[in-house]
């Protein structure tokens, strides 16, 4: 069974940081590129940052580059994204995913996952 939990949201100040966490399981992790989107309530689910099987290239969002980084533990089935200089506009819940997918225009497109978590809630404001 295919499993990808969230973990790591919450309430943050402008400016602050969090670390949200993904754990995987149920397929070949170290063969599947892990990406994190969002989603704010009427809208379209975003991309944000992806890392590809060996974190050798990693690919964000214009808006959250230089302030989110995107790793992971091949070991641990575990991936993260460090956000900092947070924003109100960062709220949002953010979803990791997985897909088998290399090419870097299929890597940003959410259609392009198989599996998803359940979503954490991350809320900026002071």
């Amino acid at each position: 069974q295919v499993l990808m939990v969230e973990s790591g949201g919450g309430l943050v100040q402008p400016g602050g940081s969090l670390r949200l966490s993904c754990v995987a399981s149920g397929f070949p992790f170290n063969r599947n590129t892990m990406g994190w989107f969002r989603q704010t309530p009427g809208n379209e689910r975003e991309f944000v940052a992806a890392v590809t099987h060996q974190a050798d290239t990693k690919y964000y969002a214009d808006d959250v580059k230089g302030r989110f980084t995107i790793s992971r533990d091949n070991a641990k089935s575990t991936f993260y994204l460090q956000m900092s200089g947070l924003k109100p506009d960062d709220t949002a819940v953010y979803y990791c995913a997985a897909t088998p997918r290399l090419n870097p225009t299929a890597i940003v497109a959410s259609a392009e996952y198989q599996a998803w978590g359940q979503g954490t809630q991350v809320t900026v404001s002071s």
